[in-house]
């Protein structure tokens, strides 16, 4: 199928890589010029605006946003919505809070335009491994990107969950189940480098435990590569920006009494 890339960050650069290698076609946009060059040297055709963006494609046209959340996607997915026709799908792809999905459905289901919420899981190793797809919204809208879902979702790692909304709501349980099981991670390794008597080699522990371990994991299996030597983590600041989700899914459990 042919579809839209807005944003060509290290998420939105290697989903477009990986579409274009297994035989879509993409159409890309992003501010930076940069990025934009990035892109058009695989092959991708580029835009330097969202209107030409929306002339480049044919209907149905299918336009899947990178950005980062809040009012960087809104502004995005409004103008998308203004530009593009009835029949037409807007892709939230980003960590978007789920409660601002259903103010933009009704905005661009006044147009005629659906809004499907894609929760995408695989961060910058997707481009060979693949994305975890988590998908809300109408079984229509989610059937015109379907093609794009199974290409960028391992075998079995596409789901479409619910409405729209749902998408987003599953990826932020995700999320904070993902940073749960990091400071879990951190701390049982950081108790183990406190005890120097044991003289411990906690890169072959982490090893160890990717082999018939209760607690192995795709994030073990980075905690493995990140403990060999001379891997630069110690370089690593052990501190990134909060995006929400984690803050989020701590409020819902609040608020339903999880």
């Amino acid at each position: 199928m042919k579809l839209a890339m807005v944003g060509l960050g290290k998420m939105g650069a290697n989903m477009t890589q990986r579409l274009v290698e297994h035989g879509h076609e993409v159409v890309a946009f992003d501010l930076s010029e940069e990025a934009r060059n990035g892109a058009a040297a695989l092959g991708v055709e580029t835009v330097a605006t969202l209107e030409q963006l929306a002339g480049a494609l044919a209907p149905p046209r299918v336009a899947w946003v990178m950005v980062p959340a809040g009012a960087p996607t809104d502004s995005t997915i409004t103008t998308l919505g203004n530009l593009f026709a009835p029949g037409d799908v807007v892709v939230d792809g980003g960590n978007s809070d789920y409660k601002d999905s259903a103010p933009l459905v009704a905005k661009l289901a006044a147009k005629g335009v659906a809004l499907v919420d894609a929760g995408t899981s695989g961060g910058i190793w997707g481009l060979t491994e693949g994305y975890c797809l988590m998908v809300g919204g109408t079984k229509e809208a989610v059937a015109v990107c379907e093609p794009a879902f199974h290409t960028l979702a391992p075998e079995g790692g596409y789901a479409h969950v619910g409405p729209p909304g749902a998408g987003h709501f599953v990826k932020m349980v995700h999320n904070g189940i993902e940073y749960g099981l990091m400071q879990a991670y951190a701390e049982g390794f950081e108790i183990l480098s406190k005890a120097p008597e044991f003289d411990l080699d906690l890169h072959e522990i982490a090893s160890i435990w990717r082999y018939g371990s209760v607690v192995r994991s795709w994030l073990l299996e980075l905690a493995e590569r990140a403990l060999r030597p001379e891997s630069g983590f110690d370089r690593i600041e052990g501190v990134v920006a909060d995006s929400g989700e984690g803050r989020w899914t701590v409020e819902e459990a609040i608020d339903r009494g999880v």
